[in-house]
């Protein structure tokens, strides 16, 4: 299981050679990116299904237009913590190669 690095930490003042506990948390930030990416896809799919319009809406306000758009984002982003869709799985194999290798127990 790996841990998220928090998002006010300052990895800038580790030194490039010390790469290991920098690299883990790459590839933590890379993973929370690429689901925070699925979750704006996924929201912008919502959006434009929601503009087409089958008919008259019975119940049509600003309110409840707002609260759809709530919805929506929650939706999205529950759909993306799911990793149901796997557009962020994806994402994250093919930036995956560009990173080095991590450097394990192995010596």
């Amino acid at each position: 299981m790996s841990t998220v690095t928090p998002a006010g930490a300052n990895s800038a003042a580790i030194a490039p050679g010390a790469a290991t506990g920098t690299l883990g948390g790459d590839r933590a930030k890379l993973s929370t990116a690429c689901q925070q990416f699925e979750a704006i896809f996924v929201r912008q799919m919502l959006a434009s299904a929601r503009k087409a319009s089958f008919g008259d809406e019975l119940f049509g306000s600003s309110a409840v237009d707002t609260f759809r758009e709530m919805q929506d984002n929650h939706f999205a982003d529950v759909i993306a913590q799911s990793g149901s869709l796997g557009l962020a799985a994806q994402i994250e194999a093919q930036v995956t190669r560009f990173l080095p290798p991590e450097t394990g127990g192995k010596g």
